[in-house]
């Protein structure tokens, strides 16, 4: 049977959970406010010192569900009501169905599993709930059925494990430029272009450069919502998961690699690019970019998510919970398409008429 760790308060013996807004753990029976660290090191104590006895019940637990039953399950007893938890391996907090007392998973942050850093929650549920319809505002192709009726069906704080790579770039670039030069004479148009080659080489210097670690998120979502400020990020301490939900890598560093390097290969490119001026085109010829002094850490990163379902459609979106920026796709309401399309064919004519549709049904 895997244990469980729950923060409880020193002055009523309530479950306190770690406050967004208070940057503290907070208890939501006396009120009461402790310093994260300061009170990791009171539960160590008291645990020391106040060990309970191990019951013959808690051992036959382990025959109570089958191995199929629980093939990529573990199965946890809640020190607040003696409930039996069954959560995914994967699972690093969670609450408690049955007392809803916020528990952390410590197999799940132990040893190599241990994150180095935490970026705790800054922004609430109160926050990322009004995030969401400030992003249903302006959108005139919204069904209004979804806008009137929208109900969130699920919403939680969950943070997602990010691996975060540093490296510096050495590198060489060879870009294509072209000038034009137009003029006239009484005869004739004209017009001159011209072509370069232009080099560039460098080094350049990328710290936290974040790949998802979690399959269960979509990596396109993830970067959607970045940056993250790492300048408020602070050594694990499993206090900051309380009253969250925590999920542990099950993408590996080594299976991050190749995405890591592509992303800073790309901004390399970017980068020096933007050095050209004074051209009309500018397309890159060849780009040679070599990592060095290469590091890796491991995070976890605060993500509202939520759930929503319109006429048999799921749709997911994602808040950053530390700096409130927020993404997610939208149903398009086809009749109100239609009838703004028809309205700009009237009004402008059909060429430009056929690339907006385009244009707006590739957005989609």
């Amino acid at each position: 049977m895997a244990t469980l760790l729950e923060y409880k308060c020193p002055c009523c013996g309530g479950a306190v959970s770690f406050d967004s807004g208070q940057q503290k753990m907070v208890c939501p029976y006396c009120d009461a406010e402790f310093d994260v660290e300061e009170l990791k090191k009171s539960q160590v104590e008291n645990e020391k010192l106040n060990r309970p006895e191990r019951h013959e019940w808690e051992d036959k637990t382990d025959n109570m569900w089958s191995t199929e039953d629980l093939n990529g399950m573990n199965v946890y007893v809640c020190n607040s009501c003696g409930g039996e938890l069954i959560a995914e391996e994967i699972t690093g907090a969670t609450a408690c169905p049955y007392c809803d007392s916020p528990v952390i998973l410590k197999s799940s942050f132990s040893g190599d599993l241990r994150p180095d850093y935490v970026i705790p929650f800054k922004l609430d549920k109160k926050a990322a709930k009004e995030a969401m319809f400030n992003h249903l505002k302006g959108k005139k192709l919204l069904p209004k059925l979804f806008k009137d009726e929208n109900h969130i069906d699920e919403i939680k704080g969950l943070y997602v494990p990010f691996w975060l790579f540093s490296s510096d770039t050495d590198s060489k670039h060879i870009f294509h430029g072209t000038k034009v030069r137009r003029w006239s004479d009484r005869n004739y148009d004209y017009t001159e272009t011209s072509h370069y080659n232009i080099y560039r080489e460098g080094r350049l210097r990328f710290e936290n450069v974040p790949v998802d670690g979690s399959k269960k998120m979509p990596d396109d979502m993830m970067e959607s919502i970045e940056p993250f400020n790492y300048k408020d990020m602070k050594d694990f301490n499993t206090g900051y998961l309380s009253g969250y939900l925590a999920d542990k890598y099950d993408v590996d560093q080594k299976s991050s690699i190749g995405r890591a390097n592509n992303r800073i290969k790309n901004s390399t490119i970017d980068a020096f690019r933007k050095t050209v001026h004074g051209y009309a085109t500018v397309t890159t010829e060849s780009s040679n970019v070599n990592f060095l002094n290469n590091s890796c850490r491991y995070a976890l990163l605060p993500v509202w998510i939520l759930n929503t379902t319109w006429k048999d459609q799921k749709f997911m979106f994602a808040m950053n919970g530390q700096t409130g920026k927020f993404i997610g796709n939208l149903p398009m309401d086809k009749g109100l398409f239609w009838k703004w399309f028809l309205g700009i064919f009237a009004s402008v004519g059909i060429g430009l008429s056929v690339i907006i549709a385009l244009i707006v049904l590739l957005w989609l």
